[in-house]
């Protein structure tokens, strides 16, 4: 029974940093869709930029951990913020699916662009700080799951002061309310949706440098499956609204681990997306999502 439990205790810190990581990821989808009700499906693949931005700023630029951060959050965020203007801003305006189909092919044209700069080959994350390992009741944590607990609540801290407290987050509120009586009031929609993709592109350039720093590896395609599975978090925690995406990536993270400590990990994959049809099956607006009906 004391195994258990201490496998249990394992595996929940086990999850809590890789959800944590989710969660990053997550809020950029949020963010985006909070405002435009667009799906950015090159959001993950932003993510795989990040962590090639840090991996640079390590090894080429011999940066420390933080100044790597750093640069990896302004690189990716610059990057969101191009995207947003080059791929979506000229389709404001056209049919959702015709974003959609944008966002696919600026996901491609990411992956594959990646390849063609770095190779499809797996780089290997330099160690930018020292692991160290701590037994705690037979409980075994990490250095580098503290760090990534850290910094992910570190970074969700200050999103959170920036929307609810700064005139940009007053704006971003307005705009997702009502984009159009925003624009009449004088905000600068273009210009607040510029900064939305910008932090949100930041935090998931961060997730990718702790997913290096955590894994060890990077390769061009390692965006496909975590932006899924951060998409999957938002939907779960309840699109658009930010605290939710902080508690479904945390949520989608446990349970990942739980069924790969206790089942298999083949089924770790399988019970993310499960848990989506079950979402949209039972509460497709998600946990802290309110369902709202809407005249025709």
């Amino acid at each position: 029974m004391e195994s258990f439990f201490h496998q249990l205790i394992q595996q929940l810190i086990n999850g809590i940093s890789l959800g944590s990581i989710y969660a990053l990821i997550a809020l950029g989808y949020t963010m985006v869709y909070g405002i435009m009700k667009l799906i950015n499906f090159a959001h993950g693949d932003v993510y795989m930029v990040g962590a090639y931005f840090g991996f640079f700023a390590t090894t080429v630029l011999h940066l420390s951990f933080v100044p790597a951060l750093i640069v990896a959050m302004i690189g990716a965020g610059l990057l969101g913020m191009f995207i947003e203007r080059a791929a979506y801003r000229p389709l404001r305006d056209a049919p959702k699916i015709a974003v959609l189909i944008t966002a696919i092919g600026v996901s491609l044209l990411l992956e594959y662009g990646g390849m063609l700069l770095v190779t499809p080959q797996p780089r290997t994350f330099p160690k930018v700080f020292e692991a160290v390992t701590y037994n705690i009741g037979g409980i075994v944590v990490n250095s580098q799951q503290i760090v990534i607990l850290v910094v992910s609540i570190l970074l969700m801290v200050i999103l959170t002061y920036v929307v609810n407290r700064t005139m940009i987050g007053k704006a971003m509120r307005a705009a997702s309310f009502d984009m159009d009586a925003a624009r009449l009031m004088g905000i600068n929609v273009d210009q607040v949706v510029s900064f939305t993709f910008g932090i949100g592109s930041a935090l998931a350039g961060a997730g990718g440098v702790l997913v290096g720093v955590y894994y060890n590896s990077i390769d061009p395609l390692m965006g496909i499956m975590p932006g899924l599975k951060a998409f999957v978090a938002a939907v779960l925690g309840g699109i658009g609204i930010i605290p939710g995406a902080m508690i479904g990536g945390v949520i989608l993270g446990v349970i990942e681990a739980l069924v790969s400590g206790f089942i298999s990990s083949t089924f770790r994959d399988a019970a993310a997306f499960g848990i989506l049809i079950l979402i949209l099956l039972f509460k497709p607006s998600g946990i802290l999502g309110k369902n709202v009906r809407e005249k025709v």
